[in-house]
């Protein structure tokens, strides 16, 4: 996967995030009478959440180098575009069990504990530590992300990848809780209807990858193990 894909991710997936993380953005408290400081703060929280991002992209890429270590890359890449197929069009009533479950339910609750805490405290520190929180939460477009970080098949190019995803999600995200009081329901539900679209698109790249056709940044030849040691030869 090539690395700058991971900021397109990012945008294109932040328009999800004005319906699920966008309460929590809004929510975000107001302290000094300054509108820099206040911008400061806005910033501040959405780097917090791309610290967090830019860990599990870390964690995942090193993951992905073992898979490339023995060849996989093709196989996994498909696999991530049907995953991805599946949970869209997988049923809402199915989609509410799985989060109907008691390790989800605690989860939740640990984070609502932990983001009243921090949100109570007004200062720049806590709102830093509320993106880092904030990155965490369960969300269908960061795995998307992730899948992207995995095919990197590399620690750094992993974290970069999820770094960009979340510089990808600054700008609608600041611009959420700056005027997120002005976005209706009704705004937020018609976006919201995009985002299947949007992540069966990505779907079908990252099967397009898989699947080594030789097209250029959109489906790349995979270079195996033993093709590479040919090379270096």
């Amino acid at each position: 996967m090539e690395i700058w894909t991971g900021f397109i991710v990012g945008l294109l997936g932040s328009f999800h995030c004005i319906g699920m993380c966008g309460p929590i953005a809004i929510a975000l408290p107001v302290f000094g009478e300054s509108k820099l400081k206040i911008m400061f703060g806005r910033v501040l929280y959405n780097l917090g959440r791309a610290v967090s991002y830019s860990l599990m992209g870390a964690v995942f890429g090193l993951l992905g180098s073992r898979v490339a270590i023995y060849g996989l890359q093709q196989n996994l890449s498909i696999a991530l575009g049907a995953i991805i197929i599946i949970y869209v069009l997988t049923p809402q009533k199915i989609k509410n069990k799985i989060s109907d479950t008691l390790i989800y339910r605690k989860f939740i609750d640990s984070f609502r504990l932990v983001f009243s805490k921090l949100i109570s405290r007004k200062s720049d520190s806590s709102l830093f530590s509320l993106g880092i929180l904030n990155g965490f939460l369960p969300c269908g477009f960061v795995y998307v992300g992730i899948a992207g970080a995995i095919s990197t098949g590399n620690f750094l190019s992993g974290a970069f990848y999820m770094a960009l995803f979340g510089l990808g999600t600054f700008p609608v995200m600041f611009g959420v809780s700056v005027i997120g009081k002005t976005i209706n329901a009704a705004i937020r539900k018609r976006i919201n209807k995009l985002i299947p679209v949007l992540a069966i698109l990505l779907a079908v790249i990252f099967i397009l990858r898989g699947l080594n056709l030789g097209i250029p940044y959109l489906s790349p030849r995979f270079m195996t193990a033993a093709q590479s040691e040919v090379i270096c030869r």
